[in-house]
């Protein structure tokens, strides 16, 4: 299949600079990314004009070429074209950052790679929610409680998949750090946080009484710290008895450290969240909704999406559902690719009317950045329109307290995940939101073409 794109990929990799001009290659769901010795080589104009390419953006060192959600195939094709490593070639290279890019780099680093499982296992719930609604299953069933198990699995056991995430970002050994997430989740401590009997390690060292299953905050902190600690020990300890002691000592440190100090910390602090995420979802349910609807066009343009995206999965892990992330942006997606169909509609340009439908269609499955770079954001007044639509949809979703129960991608066939609590009024509330945003947007669109778009040949 990716050889379809060989003809695409290098003449990518020529037109900016040659293999000898990148110094590494990776992609995200949509770009492909190159570190480049000299950026001015590349010829940014052409590739913009290639057939396949959306948007080249360069940002904190990055050379950024959209292509789409067939990203991957392409890479495959870049990657016989460049002297890139396969293990170097998916991680992201170093680069000089502020605060707030660094902070937002590692949570997506660390959140990134289990969307597919989480949005596996939400999809799962869906279905499981439609069986019951529909009386196809009972609750009692065995049935039931075996499809529980099937899209519980990623949730009660998400810490060891962030261990694993967070120290491949944190270059340090993921083994090791899922094997600590997993002391944390093994059914003897479960059984003497279920006990409730005071625990003492050497009858010293208080070992707080929590449960961490499905818990996020504690497993990020243990981890890094763990990074520190083990960097420090294959720093000291001889290369000849590195493999035995230094997987061992870091299961002594860890271990005490996790049950003692980290892992209560991080389950404070993860309560703090909740008693937050409550406090919105009681007196102002209607902003996050609002603002992730209105303004995630932007937010995408800027990678901010990244950072506050994992706001709704800590929501999950505290309070069982989503509605700081999810609501808005399922609606603003909608919104992106309902002014991108009005487009493909208005326009008689056969390139524009190609790149509109095919970006919008690819929007409605929740994928949005080909329809913003291709045609919304160059236009501007589809941008304009959908990001009003989508504050209008975000509004009513806020003001009904509409959320999710599972995560997963923002497309259409992520309203599934709003069934949930034996009820479908969230699910029916989605739709609305949705509906009221895209009328909006679709309605603005038009207006805004016949007094912005410039008369066609």
């Amino acid at each position: 299949m990716s050889a379809a794109y060989t003809e695409l990929a290098k003449t990518i990799v020529d037109l900016i600079g040659g293999k000898e001009n990148i110094t590494n290659a990776y992609h995200c769901q949509t770009r492909l990314r190159f570190t480049l010795t000299d950026e001015s080589k590349a010829e940014t104009e052409q590739i913009e004009a290639l057939n396949g390419v959306t948007k080249v953006i360069r940002n904190a060192g990055v050379y950024q070429v959209v292509i789409g959600p067939h990203v991957a195939e392409v890479f495959e094709e870049v990657e016989k074209f460049v002297d890139i490593k396969p293990e170097v070639a998916t991680e992201a290279p170093k680069e000089s950052k502020n605060v707030a890019e660094t902070i937002i780099d590692f949570v997506a680093g660390t959140f990134q790679p289990i969307i597919p499982a989480l949005s596996g296992a939400g999809m799962v719930k869906a279905v499981m929610a439609l069986l019951v609604v529909f009386k196809l299953i009972d609750t009692s069933s065995q049935t039931y409680y075996m499809l529980n198990v099937f899209a519980d699995g990623v949730f009660f056991f998400l810490p060891i998949l962030l261990a694993f995430t967070e120290a491949q970002k944190l270059k340090c050994n993921p083994i090791l750090a899922a094997g600590v997430a997993a002391m944390m989740l093994h059914p003897n401590w479960t059984a003497l946080v279920g006990a409730g009997e005071p625990v003492h390690f050497f009858n010293i060292i208080p070992f707080r009484l929590v449960n961490y299953g499905s818990s996020v905050i504690p497993i990020i902190l243990i981890v890094f710290v763990q990074s520190f600690i083990e960097k420090w020990l294959n720093k000291h300890i001889s290369k000849s008895v590195n493999l035995v002691f230094v997987p061992m000592l870091t299961f002594l440190v860890m271990g005490v450290l996790a049950f003692a100090v980290l892992g209560p910390i991080g389950n404070v602090i993860g309560s703090w969240l909740a008693t937050v995420f409550t406090w919105l979802s009681t007196n102002a349910a209607w902003a996050p909704a609002v603002l992730i609807g209105g303004l995630l066009p932007v937010m995408v343009m800027f990678g901010l999406h990244n950072g506050v995206a994992p706001l709704g999965i800590m929501q999950m892990s505290q309070l069982g559902y989503d509605s700081i992330f999810g609501p808005g942006c399922v609606v603003s997606n909608m919104c992106q690719a309902t002014a991108g169909l009005v487009v493909a509609l208005l326009t008689k340009d056969k390139n524009t009317k190609q790149t509109a439908a095919s970006g919008s269609i690819t929007a409605y499955m929740g994928i949005t950045e080909p329809i913003l770079y291709g045609v919304n954001l160059p236009k501007k007044y589809p941008l304009i329109a959908a990001m009003i639509g989508g504050a209008c949809g975000g509004l009513y979703a806020g003001l009904t307290h509409t959320h999710r129960f599972a995560t997963g991608s923002s497309g259409l066939p992520a309203i599934l995940l709003y069934i949930g609590d034996n009820t479908m009024k969230y699910f029916f509330n989605i739709i609305i939101a949705i509906v009221i945003g895209c009328a909006v947007t679709a309605v603005l669109t038009y207006v805004l073409s016949i007094r912005l778009e410039k008369k066609e040949a």
